[in-house]
């Protein structure tokens, strides 16, 4: 992006909570892919869209625009197991984090925590159904601070635990 100035970020972070809506999509990303794969489409676990993804609404009164939509898409898809400041996911639009946070939910129908939480959680019941991993990894590596923390985000907003969705993946497998 090439910016003249260094960028500095203040403190501030995401603050993970929601409603219990369901995985975000990321069809936007695919349809100006040209139709290149998803991420987890070749095997690699990365968030999956489904019927109850979120398309943004493009040109929203008040929203990022559509090359801030797709950058902030973007970056997210690439970041969001890590911990992200707000203000730095502001600086990739070029927005304050106040006019970020407004634009985005006005975007996405959703604040940018439950966004990433989403994109998380994606990423979580792709590798606890696919995968051999502990559940203490899958936390750690989809971004959650802790187990305890992974498990309560997932029983809030998935109405199931980490334990009980393998389980229930791995009976339907069998069958």
């Amino acid at each position: 992006m090439g910016l003249a100035t260094p960028v500095s970020f203040d403190q501030s972070r995401f603050v993970f909570q929601g409603n219990a809506e369901g995985s975000l999509g990321l069809n936007l990303i695919w349809d100006e892919s040209g139709g290149r794969k998803m991420p987890g489409e070749d095997g690699v676990p990365g968030p999956v869209s489904g019927p109850n993804s979120r398309q943004p609404t493009l040109n929203a009164k008040g929203g990022l625009s559509v090359r801030s939509t797709r950058r902030v898409q973007e970056f997210l898809n690439e970041n969001f197991t890590r911990k992200l400041a707000l203000a730095e996911t502001a600086a990739v639009c070029g927005l304050s984090p106040y006019h970020f946070m407004r634009a985005f939910s006005r975007t996405f129908g959703v604040p940018p925590h439950q966004y990433v939480l989403d994109l998380r959680l994606d990423l979580a019941e792709r590798l606890l159904a696919d995968s051999r991993m502990t559940i203490t990894d899958i936390a750690h590596s989809c971004g959650f601070s802790s187990q305890s923390h992974f498990t309560t985000a997932m029983k809030k907003y998935r109405q199931v635990t980490p334990l009980q969705l393998r389980v229930g993946k791995l009976n339907a497998k069998v069958r």
